[in-house]
């Protein structure tokens, strides 16, 4: 297949902001995101919340190019940020809104933002625009600016600012909305959002976490896909039942895991109990992204706690960060994130459904828990086994008379064995090796299938 050619041309070269296709779309059958052309759109996000508001513009450049270097595709980033937004001005000491008024956005402000947005079109990358923290749509608390009007009068204006820009809207902003007003407040934004691009580009809601933005808006004519924040709260927590939930849904739509557990980040941070030095590593990462793939998500996005807020030594962090961000960019889940994608995007993945009756015998929860899933027309299969355990799965399933059998390693990109059998039927596999840390994928496709994997 060329589909990967193409993509690792992307991840090696810069992009031209006249190549890149500046919207999406949602595939007729509910299940992906693709390019306006019909091409199959990764989504591979990164959560970058407090880049509009903290980075300059040469960090802004080095943070960037390292993520389309790496083969992100998006980067989820906050306007009116949750980090003293309306208290501290960004780099080059401007505020977002003058008097905290959303009515009155400040140019110098969002020219930062625009320089921002066109450096990533310069990249091949998408932004994630989240155009606020959900402190300042809540009834909760006292930070609270926006109301139904000047919700729809900003929508409106970011919509028309960056509608011929590579943007995907998200709403909500770590909040779930409790009330009608609430309600109101996020349903005029997305609405003024559509009357400035025109309906342009995709719109999607974060929630609090652990939390599906279904539960609130599946049926909104403004959402186009789901999202959903699985959050931090253990090792080994199986954020692909908020796949599965989703997946299961009518009408269908996309759905994704918008903030998993975040590599640094202390594991259950907002439990009493919490140790600090129980972090969530680069296997949680992997585990939540191939997890969620394979229970029918579109993409996944990846975070770091010292990332998000783009700390360094001289701020005061949140949430106990311990490296500066420019240093945990080059944290091994990131280059892992990398991988996957340019597997995904080598492969037909468009066509994968969950199968979980697939896989015959091996675990079937906690830590070790096998995930398959299989293409609609059979002709590839992909089985993700976290801790090396082994399993059995019904080869029939898979079409032609030969087929490829492949271990993928997750941690370094790179495959272990490769067997071309004959045999069909009910087959055992054990990976490589196993163990928390030893995740294995097995990829079993079709000889016609004539894959270019990387």
């Amino acid at each position: 297949m060329k589909r990967f050619l193409y993509f690792l041309l992307i991840s090696i070269l810069f992009i031209s902001s006249t190549s890149i296709s500046k919207t999406l779309k949602v595939s007729e059958n509910g299940r992906y995101l693709q390019y306006s052309d019909g091409t199959p759109f990764f989504y591979l996000g990164d959560t970058a919340w407090e880049l509009f508001h903290r980075l300059n513009r040469k960090e802004a450049d080095l943070y960037l190019t390292d993520r389309a270097n790496k083969g992100f595709t998006v980067i989820q980033a906050v306007v009116l940020s949750q980090v003293n937004g309306m208290k501290e001005p960004n780099a080059y000491g401007d505020f977002p809104l003058k008097d905290q008024n959303p009515n009155q956005p400040l140019e110098g402000y969002f020219k930062h933002v625009d320089y921002i947005v066109n450096k990533a079109e310069e990249l091949g990358l998408f932004i994630g625009m989240l155009p606020t923290w959900g402190s300042y749509w809540t009834e909760s608390g006292d930070s609270k600016i926006f109301d139904k009007d000047n919700a729809y009068s900003f929508g409106q204006y970011l919509g028309k600012r960056y509608k011929d820009k590579p943007i995907i809207w998200i709403l909500g902003g770590d909040t779930n909305p409790h009330t009608q007003t609430e309600l109101d407040i996020i349903e005029s934004m997305a609405l003024g959002l559509q009357k400035g691009d025109g309906g342009a580009h995709l719109i999607t809601f974060h929630p609090r976490g652990p939390g599906l933005s279904s539960d609130y808006f599946h049926n909104a004519d403004w959402l186009d896909f789901n999202m959903v924040q699985s959050s931090h709260g253990a090792h080994d927590h199986d954020n692909g039942l908020f796949a599965e939930h989703d997946y299961a849904l009518t009408p269908p739509k996309p759905t994704l895991d918008g903030e998993p557990r975040y590599e640094t980040m202390p594991t259950g941070f907002y439990f009493k109990n919490m140790d600090p030095n129980d972090r969530i590593d680069d296997f949680d990462s992997r585990q939540a992204a191939y997890w969620s793939l394979l229970a029918g998500a579109c993409g996944h996005t990846y975070g770091n706690n010292n990332i998000w807020q783009m700390w360094t030594k001289d701020r005061e962090g949140a949430i106990f960060p311990n490296v500066p961000w420019n240093e945990a960019i080059h944290h091994p889940g990131s280059f892992q994130m990398g991988y996957l994608a340019k597997l995904y995007n080598s492969i037909p993945f468009e066509t994968l459904v969950p199968a979980q009756d697939f896989i015959l015998d091996g675990p079937t929860y906690g830590g070790a828990k096998i995930r398959a899933a299989v293409a609609a027309d059979g002709s590839i299969a992909l089985i993700y086994s976290p801790y090396g355990e082994k399993f059995t799965v019904d080869k029939s399933r898979i079409s032609g008379d030969r087929n490829h059998e492949v271990w993928w390693d997750p941690r370094y990109g790179t495959f272990a064995q490769v067997h071309r059998p004959d045999t069909k039927g009910i087959q055992s596999f054990t990976p490589p090796t196993n163990g928390r840390g030893n995740d294995w994928l097995l990829i079993i496709y079709d000889d016609a299938l004539k894959l270019e994997l990387p």
